[in-house]
Formats: structure tokens, sequence, C-alpha cells
């Protein structure tokens, strides 16, 4: 009786609608489409390695005084570019050239006194006092003398020479010039400030150092060799490729932000998702064209061919 009530239930129920087998054919396509883009998409990452976690960088140059002394001349500007060897700001030289006068004046004095010292004649190395020279102890004391007050005199002035070398250094040191070509980054300093030995002061963002450091997944990296060929993506420059060569690729990273720094740390989260441990692959331009300004820091997105 069970069986019967079913088959006669089953006989009544009604057939799909036109609109329900619609719904029905749309969801069966979509989840084909969606595992179709997956398997297109794990074929893709076999013979393609991309990434968008990529960075445009430089050498930042931090210059920093020899010297201590108050600012009495800056010579750039923010954002201006400078060749190795211009002059950028000057510190107060008045007591480095004074310092320079006195330790003339002290070579000159240890000079002099050495000449005189000089016009005695010379300590032997054969003078011995036997039993046949007894009468010759006195003057023989007196050469002794006169060699270790000579000998005196010599480190004296060796020392006042290194002193004045050290002094006309100093002085030299209170004009501070570029160390390379670049760009004045950030300039915060200004005429009347005190600079501080070993205290950078200008930051110059080297002109012929720029490349891409590409952040790629760990699966990725044992397929990505130096001299390979990639194509790079810079937000700044958008909608244009430029052609690029791997450098190098990092054989190391930090597993925690708190190690030296002498290991590159990435952060294997994004909020509250943990991805892939991923390492730095180091990339540049191959003849980028010569209207291309480049920004440290601009975001980029590189596409590798393993």
């Amino acid at each position: 009786m069970t069986q019967d009530t079913t088959r006669e239930e089953t006989e009544r129920a009604p057939p799909l609608s036109q609109a329900g087998r619609r719904r029905l054919r749309r969801l069966v396509l979509g989840i084909s489409f969606i595992a179709a883009l997956f398997a297109l998409w794990q074929v893709l990452t076999t013979v393609f390695a991309y990434t968008d976690d990529a960075y445009v960088t430089s050498d930042l140059i931090p210059i920093a005084p020899q010297v201590g002394g108050v600012i009495v001349s800056l010579e750039i500007a923010d954002n201006q570019a400078v060749r190795k060897g211009d002059l950028l700001a000057k510190i107060d030289d008045t007591p480095f050239r004074l310092e320079l006068e006195s330790r003339k004046a002290a070579l000159r004095a240890a000079t002099a006194a050495l000449a005189i010292d000089q016009g005695n004649p010379p300590v032997s190395t054969d003078d011995k006092i036997g039993s046949g020279q007894i009468a010759e102890a006195p003057a023989a004391a007196e050469r002794v003398s006169t060699g270790i007050a000579e000998a005196v005199r010599t480190a004296a002035v060796a020392e006042a020479q290194a002193a004045f070398k050290l002094a006309e250094w100093r002085l030299s040191q209170t004009e501070i010039r570029a160390p390379a070509d670049g760009i004045v980054n950030n300039l915060t300093v200004g005429v009347g400030e005190m600079a501080s030995a070993g205290r950078p002061l200008i930051g110059i963002v080297k002109s012929d150092a720029w490349r891409i450091v590409a952040n790629y997944k760990e699966n990725y990296v044992d397929g990505l060799k130096p001299g390979e060929r990639a194509w790079v993506w810079i937000d700044t420059h958008p909608w244009r490729l430029y052609r690029a060569r791997i450098e190098g690729v990092a054989r190391g990273i930090g597993r925690s932000p708190e190690e030296t720094g002498l290991l590159p740390y990435v952060a294997p989260t994004t909020g509250w998702i943990r991805l892939k441990r991923r390492f730095p692959v180091t990339l540049s331009l191959v003849d980028p064209p010569p209207d291309l300004t480049l920004y440290m820091g601009a975001d980029a997105r590189v596409l590798a061919l393993p």
C-alpha cells in the first residue's frame, strides 16, 4: 500500500518549470566555468610565474657629516638632481681653520727643534767604552744623550705632522659633497641647524641603482634563474609593460620581523589569511626608455617566464 501511494505521488509530481530548468542549467554552467578557470590557472602558473607583490627600489644614501658644527650654507633643494662631487652644504669652518693654524705652528716648532738637534753629530753604533777609552767617556755620554734627544724630536715632528694632516682633513669635511649621482629626497635640514658627526642630514636616491624586487611564493622560486626574462608592470606608468631580466633570487628570508635584518622579512599573512612564504627576486629593466622616471617604493607587478 505504501509503495503504491509513493508511486502515485511521484506520477502526480509536476515536472520542472522552464524557469527552473534555466536556473539549473545556469548553475551547472557556472560551476563548470569556475572549474575550467581553476584548471586553466593551474596550467598557466606552471608556465608563467606572476606576482603583484613587487615594488621599485634603488639605493638610498644617507649623507652624514664627518664633523659637527652649524650649517651656514645649503646649496641644494628638495628633489634636486645632483652629480657626484657636487657641493650640498657647508658647516661653519671657523674652529677648524683655527685648529689647522694651531697644528701648523706646532709642526713648525717641532721641525725647528729637530733641526737644532741635527746640528750635532749622530751617535755611532760602534762607539763603545773600553779600558783604553776611559777619557772618552764624557764625550760618548754626551753623544748618546744627543742621539736620544734627536730621536725624541723626530717622533715629535711625526706626531705634529699627523695632527696637522688630521686638522687639514677635518677642515675639508666642513664641505659636504654628493658621493654619487642621484636625487635629493625629503630634504628637511636648513641653514642654522646644528650638524652632528655621524648623524645623517641628507638622503640621496642613487640614479644608477634602480631595480625591481618581486616577492614570489616559495613554489615558484626554484624555477626562477638569473638571466631569465620577465615583464614588469609599474603602477606609476600603467598599461605599459617593460622588459626585465632576473638578476638574483634570495637564498634566505627571516621567519620573524624581530630577527637581525640581515635576512629580508616578507610577512606571510594578509589580514587573517596565512599565505605561502615568499622570497625576494631582484630584476633589472632591459633597455628602459630614456624618458622613464622611476619612483622608489612604487608598486609593480611581475610576470616571469621560467
